[in-house]
């Protein structure tokens, strides 16, 4: 397919379109991100720019081939089987990657496309049923009553917690867990979530990358990706991960936010993991300079100030325990609604 073209069965918003300078029109009146994108898509440039998320340092514009943009959308369209004449839903911000490949997928698939104003509860005023969408995990939170309209969903953009895995079970849409980022144009791996057949615990630990993508790790355990379709060069990430084989693999925690305490490495990832079922609001864990352990751990949650349950540390190793608690009304965000922790930390160091 050519960029400058799209899929005839593609439709947005239930409108046919017969040339993309019809679409670009229709766009201007609907929205100028998405009139930007599509005069950006259906350029003569090989490349569109592109922010990163900025959940992990500041946000940068980056440039990605449109070739490898077509490959994304494809192995999305085989990997979930959702080709020509699927329904689906856009509610993320169509400045960000996430949202422009539900655009992209739809265009270069054939796909029928609703695109609605990013928010919170992307769900309130739908009774449509779809086949597809994508959203990050507090839109799925504020969703999950009316998650049924939504046959299969990629959660992706911040941490799945364990009381929003629990609450998936009991839903009839096929939750799945996406790990990716910016440089890789999205998922290059997936984690079932729900509706296991047959039953399995609530949490599966395992990611299993998508076609085409081999993995390994480098002297530092962190992930390193070779997904010819999707980039030129292999990818070095700073993700601390233990591979299993050359395509499936368990996310430890980001690399960046290790906390070195008294000579024992800590992971804050996996700490909040063993925390989620015990903590309703939203939470981290991090390291603060301590002029005896050189960090020591604490633990951050958004919330007004309350008793801790006594039984809260019990699942905890003792140097697991963090030695400070920390309440605060509002954590820092970036644009997409993931936790800034640097940022945030400076509201209490």
């Amino acid at each position: 397919m050519k960029t400058n073209s799209f899929h005839t069965s593609f439709q947005l918003n239930g409108k046919v379109f017969s040339s993309s300078e019809e679409l670009i029109l229709y766009a201007e009146s609907f929205s100028k991100e998405l009139a930007f994108f599509l005069k950006e898509w259906f350029a003569k440039d090989s490349f569109i720019t592109v922010k990163t998320s900025g959940s992990t340092g500041k946000p940068k514009d980056i440039q990605l081939q449109k070739e490898f943009i077509i490959n994304s959308a494809f192995t999305t369209g085989h990997f979930f089987n959702v080709l020509e004449n699927t329904t689906a839903l856009c509610c993320l911000p169509i400045v960000f990657i996430a949202g422009k490949m539900m655009l992209i997928r739809a265009l270069t698939l054939g796909w029928h496309l609703d695109i609605v104003l990013p928010s919170s509860e992307p769900l309130k005023t739908i009774e449509k049923h779809y086949d597809f969408s994508a959203m990050v995990p507090l839109q799925v939170v504020n969703s999950i009553d009316k998650l049924y309209l939504i046959k299969q969903l990629i959660i992706g953009g911040g941490v799945i917690s364990y009381s929003l895995q629990q609450r998936l079970q009991e839903v009839s849409t096929h939750a799945f867990a996406t790990y990716g980022m910016t440089e890789t144009i999205t998922h290059i791996a997936i984690k079932k979530l729900n509706n296991f057949q047959p039953a399995k615990p609530v949490l599966e630990s395992h990611y299993k990358t998508v076609s085409n993508v081999q993995i390994s790790q480098d002297l530092r355990k962190c992930l390193v990706i070779d997904a010819p379709k999707v980039s030129s060069e292999t990818i070095i990430t700073n993700d601390v991960v233990e591979v299993i084989s050359e395509t499936e693999f368990i996310w430890k925690g980001r690399l960046d936010n290790v906390i070195n305490s008294g000579g024992v490495k800590l992971h804050p990832e996996e700490i909040e993991q063993k925390l989620f079922p015990a903590i309703a609001s939203r939470f981290f864990v991090a390291g603060l300079v301590d002029q005896i352990l050189g960090e020591r751990l604490i633990l951050v949650i958004e919330a007004e100030a309350y008793q801790l349950d006594d039984e809260l540390f019990s699942e905890l190793l003792k140097f697991e325990i963090p030695k400070e608690v920390y309440f605060l009304p509002k954590f820092i965000e970036t644009e997409t609604g993931k936790i800034q922790r640097l940022q945030t930390l400076t509201l209490v160091s």
